[in-house]
């Protein structure tokens, strides 16, 4: 993909934090203490029931590869269209000059893997509809499995608030297994409550959003895949750079 120093995607971090902010800030506006929404038990029952379950649904490359992807949520791939667009013009202008022999210093040299398999196809003389086909294919299977990993939170955002009442419940039948000692009341009752929170705390500020935002960048990965197609299809055509400008520039938009 395009561009060489990867940014760090402000919005998300302002999201966490704003997230954080307004529940222990509400909290405390109503008198709390934010000691009382800290219970490792009920982050255990939560955290740990959910990987659990999420471990039992999800095949191990599937889970490793959602892993990898939680970095794009802070840190997201970084796809410069118009640069893009530049690039392949000036391929285009290549051809035309030098023919397609003359792309093959450019493929070796060329960082992003897809780009490279593109221009190689075109070096190699193939038709605009073998490489279109050649190109599809791989971009069914690299969306397909963004979209695997993206599932794979969306799982967790399931699971999180079902097991937050587990947590619950298992709070609650260790305040009624002690009725008789006022002192375990109050920390029984509370891990009970805060599992509730945790479970839906968690799905709805973190694992949801993880998802859907992964859904998106992986579109956008997609979309710019196939600007690259559609550019180089058409230098395998024969088009003139003007015109495969006027048709890429779409994908500005």
């Amino acid at each position: 993909m395009a561009g060489n120093r990867p940014s760090v995607d402000f919005l998300t971090i302002t999201g966490v934090v704003l997230s954080l902010v307004a529940v222990i800030g509400g909290n405390l506006l109503e008198g709390g203490h934010t000691d009382s929404l800290l219970q490792l038990t009920a982050f255990l029952i939560v955290f740990g029931g959910t990987l659990g379950a999420i471990l039992v649904q999800t095949p191990l490359n599937v889970f490793l590869h959602a892993m990898k992807r939680f970095r794009w949520i802070f840190i997201p791939p970084k796809i410069e269209r118009k640069q893009t667009l530049k690039k392949i013009l000036d391929w285009s202008k290549i051809a035309r000059k030098d023919g397609l022999l003359g792309l093959q210093k450019l493929a070796d040299r060329e960082k992003d893997k897809f780009a490279k398999k593109g221009l190689l196809l075109l070096v190699d003389g193939n038709e605009p509809e073998d490489i279109r086909k050649i190109l599809d294919v791989e971009i069914d299977s690299c969306a397909a499995n963004e979209m695997n990993a993206a599932k794979v939170y969306e799982a967790m955002g399931g699971y999180s608030p079902t097991i937050g009442i587990i947590g619950a419940v298992l709070g609650l039948i260790h305040v009624m297994n002690n009725l008789a000692d006022p002192a375990t009341l109050g920390p029984g009752i509370a891990v009970a409550f805060v599992a509730t929170i945790y479970g839906v705390g968690f799905a709805n500020f973190f694992f949801l959003p993880i998802s859907n935002k992964l859904k998106t960048l992986s579109r956008d990965v997609t979309q710019y895949q196939e600007m690259l197609i559609d550019g180089v299809a058409s230098i395998a055509e024969g088009e003139n750079p003007r015109a495969i400008q006027s048709k890429l520039e779409g994908y500005l938009t």
